[in-house]
């Protein structure tokens, strides 16, 4: 029987995800964890991580973790039975079949979110290959409780197939639009001079590719050339808008037909009604929160006690005061701090904002967060 609070080891705790995993094992579940880095003089040996961790888990580039993985199971040569051994990678057939490679049990792990500012991964998907599990099977359910994301279990091979198109096709699809913005910029302007003409939908792309392009290039790389499966993929997308634009360049009535049945109505159909109606519903939420945050008069507030209640005598300063509350929006900081963006209509006084910001203060209530 594995131990029930396990010491657990970390390769590649430098990383974004090891330094993010780390916080999480110890204050989350107040585990002992101990990492390594090659980077890192500090770090204990490959030898020393293995003799010293019940669970090991490897957080590192996607290029070098099916390797990385290999040396680790030579160098343990059999001391590693009875052990659980993890991957955070975003490719799981490699890095998982080379896992199994060693006596230990194998769960591949993916987290579809880069390493959150909240302190576990609560509204965002974690993809679960259970490879090996027996033993272990009641701690990474413990686990995985503890991370409180949304967990989907698949096979290293079907993970691979969809991540082709969940990733490694949307990430392909929006840095082909920043290229195309990059080819036009000469002649109406870079994206920040697009965003005044911008549409809900050229917003959230916007954002998107430019969360992409502000990340590790290594990663966005990684996925495109270290998955068996994006070529076909992409393949297929070039194809799509190609014969998109010949139909397009062809331009009369009969193109528009067929445009208006393959583009438009026979995809409608293959994403049915549901999916439909609930994609629609979720643009509908996103647009009103981009209408939120574009509201010029807000307030943030942080309040120290996340209590019951409290939020409603907050809500009681305002009122108090006459100041009408337009949209509000909360959010968990890294150190567990609960905050709030208050939004106010235009017509507000100001003066009557300034009392309220000086009133919240002075309740004890909250505190006005200011830049």
């Amino acid at each position: 029987m594995h131990k029930p609070s396990p010491v657990v080891g970390i390769v590649g705790s430098q990383g974004a995800y090891g330094r993010w995993l780390h916080r999480f094992l110890t204050e989350r579940m107040g585990l002992e964890v101990i990492g390594r880095d090659p980077a890192d003089p500090t770090s204990p040996s490959e030898a020393e991580l293995i003799a010293a961790s019940d669970v090991l888990i490897f957080s590192a580039p996607i290029r070098l973790t099916e390797g990385l993985i290999r040396g680790y199971v030579a160098q343990a040569a059999g001391a590693e039975t009875g052990k659980l051994w993890m991957d955070l990678t975003s490719i799981k057939s490699g890095p998982v079949r080379a896992l199994l490679e060693s006596s230990a049990e194998v769960v591949g792990l993916h987290p579809m979110t880069a390493p959150p500012k909240s302190p576990t991964l609560k509204g965002r998907v974690a993809v679960v290959c259970e490879a090996r599990l027996e033993t272990w099977r009641d701690w990474v359910a413990s686990l995985l409780a503890a991370l409180e994301a949304e967990c989907v279990r698949t096979t290293p091979e079907h993970h691979d197939q969809i991540m082709a198109l969940v990733q490694a096709m949307v990430h392909a699809t929006h840095l082909a639009q920043a290229d195309v913005l990059r080819q036009y910029a000469d002649r109406v302007g870079g994206l920040q001079a697009l965003m005044p003409f911008r549409s809900a939908s050229f917003e959230m792309d916007g954002a998107i590719l430019s969360r992409i392009l502000s990340m590790n290039p290594a990663i966005y790389e990684d996925i495109q050339f270290g998955n068996p499966h994006v070529p076909a993929v992409l393949d297929a997308l070039v194809s799509s808008l190609s014969a998109m634009r010949d139909t397009v360049q062809q331009g009369d009535d009969a193109a528009r037909a067929r445009f208006r049945d393959t583009v438009l109505l026979d995809n409608r159909a293959s994403v049915g009604e549901a999916a439909l109606a609930d994609g629609n519903y979720k643009f509908e939420r996103i647009g009103y929160l981009l209408a939120d945050l574009a509201e010029t008069l807000t307030l943030s507030v942080h309040l120290p006690h996340d209590q019951p209640g409290s939020l409603r005598a907050l809500l009681h300063v305002f009122e108090q005061q006459g100041v009408s509350i337009a949209s509000l929006h909360s959010l968990r900081t890294p150190a567990g701090e609960v905050h709030f963006r208050f939004g106010f209509d235009s017509r507000t006084d100001a003066q009557a904002l300034r009392a309220a910001a000086e009133a919240v203060d002075a309740s004890g209530v909250g505190r006005v967060l200011r830049d």
